[in-house]
């Protein structure tokens, strides 16, 4: 679904991303893991075109898209969670979910009737407004607001960040089982190794803005890639 080829990004012409490649397939959960500063926000900004690729190749499908622009790749079927959720905070839930339908308007009530089978926890919250929410139910927001695009790829950038635990298995539940309804793939970056774990069919290690390791989370241990990658015990 996804080929990255070559790729360089970085901020004020600072270089951060040097990627040799990377491919994700049709409905893959691929996760990326590092420590802080190592490129992970980076890479998941430049593949949805907040950041311009300096060089190299991004291609969606076999389409070329490393000139499209962030609007361009939601078109084509990229959805984006970034790190702290940017759900809109004066809106109710369903106002912030009609947003995320934009390019399915005419079907907006449907598309938000099935989210709310999705994530069932934020019926109940339909006429509260995002910013009223917690931290936990808020991510749910997001995610779903992004699912309400229809993409065929995610990208989620540190999804358990200040959230309960009980979301966060909530997460995991919906993700496995919408991976197979609405046939997405997802680019999870995240440091909580037992999350990335319970989602990921592969694992890429970045440092420095490179990929150093591939990993299998059914042959390699989550506590020792924690101990080796992120200097600490799980």
């Amino acid at each position: 679904m996804l080929e990255i080829k070559e790729m360089v990004s970085g901020y004020n012409k600072i270089p951060v991303l040097n990627l040799s490649e990377l491919f994700v397939g049709a409905k893959s959960f691929t996760g990326v893991l590092g420590r802080n500063g190592m490129g992970k926000t980076t890479l998941l900004r430049t593949i949805m075109g907040e950041l311009p690729a300096w060089q190299g190749r991004i291609a969606l499908n076999g389409i070329d898209i490393t000139g499209y622009q962030a609007h361009q790749r939601a078109v084509a079927g990229i959805g984006f969670v970034p790190q702290g959720r940017q759900i809109f905070p004066q809106l109710t839930v369903e106002e912030n979910l009609r947003m995320g339908c934009v390019k399915h308007f005419s079907r907006a009530g449907q598309i938000i009737e099935q989210m709310l089978e999705c994530f069932p926890r934020l019926k109940r919250l339909l006429a509260q407004p995002g910013g009223a929410l917690s931290g936990g139910e808020q991510q749910l927001l997001a995610l779903a607001r992004c699912l309400c695009g229809q993409p065929q790829l995610v990208l989620l950038d540190e999804p358990t960040e200040g959230i309960q635990p009980n979301i966060c298995e909530e997460i995991i539940e919906t993700l496995r089982r919408l991976r197979h309804e609405m046939d997405i793939s997802i680019i999870l970056v995240e440091q909580d190794i037992e999350f990335l774990y319970a989602l990921s069919d592969q694992i890429h290690v970045i440092e420095k803005g490179q990929i150093v390791q591939k990993i299998d989370p059914k042959t390699q241990s989550s506590a020792s890639v924690a101990e080796q990658f992120l200097g600490f015990h799980v």
